[in-house]
């Protein structure tokens, strides 16, 4: 008797084909239908960049304070260097009037949060010495 089989058995379900038909498939499908969860506190929000206009809803989800922004520049730092500088800058200083932080992360992505959360940077120290920091290199924004 196999794996499968045992596990069917177990949790009293159908024939073990029924079970895996997805996974055989290559991909499982995960809730994409799902609505966005009414008991949830925060949220965690992807947006795109592609013009100087699209942060005005990155900056009202961060001022509401229950958003955590992940920002891709990618489309505004092929078309525009001048103008991501210049939304980079207004993120940071709505940042810095909510107090909350900002970092970018990779060469296209920018992590900004409200005030109870901050962005791990790394180990200063290690950074200091020279030693490469394990995991993804986190960017400064500064004025």
């Amino acid at each position: 008797m196999g794996f499968l089989s045992k596990l069917k058995e177990k949790l009293g379900t159908g024939s073990s084909s029924d079970m895996f038909e997805e996974s055989e498939q290559g991909y499982v499908e995960l809730g994409s239908e799902a609505a966005p969860n009414s008991k949830a506190k925060l949220a965690v929000r992807p947006f795109v960049v592609e013009e100087f206009e699209h942060i005005k809803p990155i900056l009202d989800a961060l001022r509401e304070g229950h958003t955590i922004a992940l920002i891709n520049i990618k489309p505004l730092k092929d078309k525009d260097l001048i103008e991501l500088k210049r939304a980079i800058n207004k993120l940071k200083k709505t940042c810095d009037a909510i107090e909350g932080d900002i970092a970018g992360f990779g060469e296209n992505w920018i992590a900004a949060v409200p005030s109870f959360a901050y962005i791990f940077r790394g180990q200063k120290a290690a950074k200091e010495e020279g030693k490469k920091v394990e995991g993804m290199e986190v960017t400064e924004y500064e004025e």
